[in-house]
């Protein structure tokens, strides 16, 4: 049970929501049980979460606990993305892949811990972005950022470095 409930405590009550759906819907990774028993909880799901409440993360992504949703409003997460723990998502943001020139998509983001993502963000393609950092409203993110860092901006570059 504490696994559905890691993100309660720290989200207002459409992100409690949200993440209890969506915790619900990633146990379909766990093993092929779930996954097979899960598929009518995961129509549901897309459902409820993608059409009602209007934020798609996909329930194959990979999240960390105490993941913080703000104003969970046209969010968008690739289900390939890995997010690390004690991150914060804010509205209409964008975390996915991106097509390369043969038609194919490339791999989705991996995002370390403690990564508040500011609103208006788009982290596109399989980047890396470290721990430790704050990316500011507006900024699209298509190069690896390392660690302890805020980056903003289009394309995202680095304002400061944390000491």
């Amino acid at each position: 049970m504490d696994f559905i409930f890691q993100d309660w405590k720290i989200n207002t009550t459409k992100g409690k929501l949200i993440m209890v759906l969506f915790r619900i819907a990633h146990l379909g990774t766990r093993n092929r049980l779930y996954y097979w028993l899960g598929i009518p909880y995961r129509i549901a799901y897309t459902i409820v979460v993608e059409w009602i409440l209007g934020v798609e993360i996909q329930w194959r992504a990979r999240i960390g606990k105490n993941c913080r949703l703000h104003h969970g409003q046209a969010l968008v997460v690739h289900g390939g993305t890995v997010l690390g723990d004690n991150c914060s998502l804010r509205h209409s943001t964008t975390i996915g892949t991106k097509v390369l020139a043969n038609g194919e998509n490339s791999a989705s983001p991996k995002i370390g811990n403690n990564v508040d993502i500011g609103s208006n963000v788009c982290i596109i393609g399989a980047i890396t972005i470290g721990s430790n950092v704050n990316i500011g409203s507006g900024s699209v993110v298509v190069k690896d950022v390392s660690n302890d860092v805020t980056v903003v901006g289009n394309p995202a570059r680095i304002l400061m470095k944390k000491v």
